[in-house]
């Protein structure tokens, strides 16, 4: 049976105007859990309006869920939890859509706004 730990995921939230604001989710994991698993089970139990970008599916070769974790850049389905607070935020150099998603493309490969 695996141990259950305690984490307090702190997540950037809100589009790119104004500063940023953060909200604590504190709950209960077990040993093997990811960063990713965490957020998905904040939007369905938690804050159903937490934007985050994933696509599982394809077998963890997607690449979208990259973001900053405790100040360093990597995958959210690869990040281990661990107990104790986490600093979760998009990425920085990318242009910030909504909470922790952000634009995938490069500004050339973008269709063009109306």
């Amino acid at each position: 049976m695996s141990e259950r730990h305690s984490a307090d995921l702190k997540i950037r939230r809100g589009g790119p105007e104004g500063p940023a604001q953060f909200e604590h989710f504190e709950f209960e994991f077990e040993d093997g859990q990811s960063v990713l698993d965490a957020l998905r089970w904040i939007r369905g139990n938690r804050d159903a309006s937490l934007a985050v970008r994933y696509s599982c599916i394809n077998a963890n070769a997607c690449k979208e869920c990259v973001m900053r974790i405790d100040g360093r850049t990597g995958y959210a389905c690869t990040t281990p939890l661990r107990a104790g607070e986490m600093l979760i935020e998009p990425l920085p150099n990318k242009r910030l859509i909504r909470d922790l998603v952000t634009d995938t493309l490069p500004p050339d490969e973008r269709l063009a706004e109306p």
